[in-house]
């Protein structure tokens, strides 16, 4: 690779520079070593898949893999790569099959991967001889499709290519994986509904986004005009030991709308006093015991598991958001909205209805994907040029407000360790 040297004007990471994200060389080694090695990569939901033969396709980076519940009842993860001349056979996203044939030569494969069978492989009888087939030495054993080493809890599943890798629990560390567990505690399931939507940003734009508690109050008109997420709410920032994974948590007041003149959250231009729903019960939001964090019941609670998913708490609405890079310039962003089997039907309706708030076209989402759009276009016209994220100071912690980008710094923290930069 011949990724070009980047200038930081700071020993820290207050001044990210936008090189960062505007180098393909560079964005080929952050696969190699976010996607590929040393880290886990949330590949779906046990629910996607319930029945023996259930399968889904999806990414771990940039590789395509396929997420498999196989004869044995257990999840597996292959790479959709045939291993004869290494073609994606794969093209459904979801469905139900009793073996993988790659269409080009049909070279068959069991759900967990082994190769089962290979067309001629003995050859063909012709005039009283066999001509061709494979060598002698040919051993299907040796020719199945890439396994990844896989871990769930709590119905998630994560998937990786290095077989090394810690244990999950271990990746998350115990900050992080006590709001994991928080929302997967053990109820069932149940997949409510996708979005898919294409940013044309760097991949670490979202993983900053929602290391962002400095914006939601600011650039989502929703969101500060009815309450849910305002920078003077209840609030804490959380991260692991390695500053890469985060947690954003905030109550919601109990006032729900900003009143005042003199406060200083409506004074922001997001803020719409006369903005009114036309339709009340997008705000029929209904406490649930699961939310309680010792004297706490968080209203929302948003982690980022670095470097492929978000999970989203926002009032009763609860998604994972995919992030799949496609280059250094764009990413897929996919949302799978999900409840709870013992959930009652309007508790169903209630997350449905609130999932409009999120996804590409969301009340409050689509926000993010635009500006994530105009950061990239500037990124890419003024490469030299670094941008400034001291809100809160320069150094990194954890802190009890969201004034403060201290969960981006201590992104950048870690990814400077880990490309070497």
């Amino acid at each position: 690779m011949t990724e070009h040297p980047i200038h930081w004007e700071t020993p820290g990471t207050s001044r990210v520079p936008f090189a960062v994200y505007t180098d393909e060389d560079r964005h080929k080694k952050e696969l190699e070593r976010f996607f590929y090695k040393s880290h886990w990569s949330y590949v779906g939901l046990e629910a996607e898949i319930p029945n023996v033969g259930d399968f889904k396709r999806t990414v771990v980076g940039e590789r395509s893999v396929i997420m498999t519940r196989a004869t044995d009842g257990n999840i597996h993860v292959v790479e959709n790569v045939c291993a004869h001349r290494g073609m994606q056979f794969c093209r459904e996203r979801h469905g139900n099959k009793k073996e993988f044939v790659c269409p080009y030569h049909q070279w068959s494969y069991t759900l967990k991967g082994d190769l089962q069978g290979v067309p001629f492989r003995r050859g063909v009888r012709q005039g009283g001889k066999v001509n061709g087939g494979m060598p002698a030495d040919f051993d299907p054993k040796d020719h199945g499709l890439t396994a990844l080493k896989v871990a769930t809890r709590g119905g998630v599943v994560f998937a990786s290519f290095d077989h090394g890798v810690e244990s999950l629990e271990d990746f998350m560390g115990p900050t992080i994986l006590k709001y994991f567990d928080r929302l997967f505690n053990g109820r069932k399931l149940v997949v409510l509904g996708y979005n898919r939507q294409r940013i044309p940003g760097n991949w670490k734009l979202m993983q900053e986004n929602i290391k962002d508690p400095y914006h939601p109050g600011l650039l989502h008109t929703w969101f500060v005009t009815f309450g849910l997420w305002r920078a003077d709410n209840k609030s804490e920032l959380r991260m692991d030991a390695h500053h890469r994974h985060a947690a954003m948590i905030s109550t919601r007041g109990s006032a729900g709308q900003a009143t005042g003149a003199a406060s200083q959250v409506t004074q922001v231009s997001s803020f719409k006093e006369t903005m009114q729903l036309h339709d009340a019960s997008f705000l029929d939001i209904v406490p649930e015991g699961w939310w309680q964090m010792g004297e706490q019941m968080p209203t929302a609670v948003m982690m980022t598991l670095f470097p492929s998913v978000i999970f989203q708490q926002q009032v009763n609405s609860v998604s994972t958001r995919h992030i799949q890079p496609d280059g250094h310039g764009a990413f897929d962003f996919v949302w799978t909205h999900f409840g709870f089997e013992d959930d009652t039907p309007e508790m169903t309706e209630r997350r449905l209805r609130q999932s409009n708030l999120f996804g590409p076209a969301g009340f409050v989402s689509a926000d993010d994907g635009e500006v994530i759009e105009f950061s990239q276009q500037a990124f890419e016209t003024k490469p030299e040029h670094r941008m400034l994220v001291e809100l809160g100071g320069r150094e990194v912690g954890e802190t009890d407000h969201m004034v403060t980008e201290t969960l981006i710094r201590g992104m950048y923290e870690y990814w400077r360790k880990v490309m070497e930069a």
